[in-house]
């Protein structure tokens, strides 16, 4: 929507209806964004706006709460979720299931980003090298003995 009254509406009205059931907020957040749509002069503008205020009342009345969803369910839920990843990477998680780290983004905008920085030790650096030593001389090559024939094995093909 284009009109900055009915975002401050919906947000503030997003904020009253916590405390109420979703199909309620969804109602009552429906009215409001309808009669925001019907002051607009653009028949284009009020179909895409009807459109789109039907869908989030749709939406707001699939999230109705579970009936065990409570904040310790979540809780578990969540480290459930680490239970299979690698040692290293399940501490990181649950750090971050219990607040540790930043979020960023938003699963409107496509998901949250979730982010924990953690100082790794630096690798010492390795030992320099001893100096070169000059090289010794080799020794010269020996002369090797001459060859002498092989004696031929009995049943061995004869080659002449």
């Amino acid at each position: 929507m284009k009109n900055p009254t009915a975002f401050v509406l919906r947000t503030a009205l997003v904020a009253a209806c916590v405390l109420t059931t979703a199909g309620a907020w969804a109602q009552s957040t429906y009215e409001q964004d309808r009669s925001a749509c019907m002051r607009s002069d653009s028949q284009h503008e009020r179909t895409s706006c009807l459109r789109e205020a039907g869908a989030v009342r749709a939406q707001g009345a699939r999230k109705m709460p579970m009936a065990g969803d409570t904040p310790e369910s979540r809780m578990h839920n969540a480290m459930k979720r680490c239970v299979d990843l690698p040692p290293e990477n399940k501490a990181i998680c649950e750090r971050m299931v219990h607040g540790e780290g930043s979020v960023s983004g938003s699963v409107a905008g496509g998901g949250q980003i979730r982010e924990l920085v953690t100082p790794v030790p630096a690798v010492p650096p390795m030992p320099p090298m001893p100096p070169a030593q000059p090289m010794q001389p080799m020794p010269p090559p020996q002369p090797m003995a001459p060859l002498q024939p092989m004696p031929a094995m009995p049943g061995a093909p004869v080659v002449r």
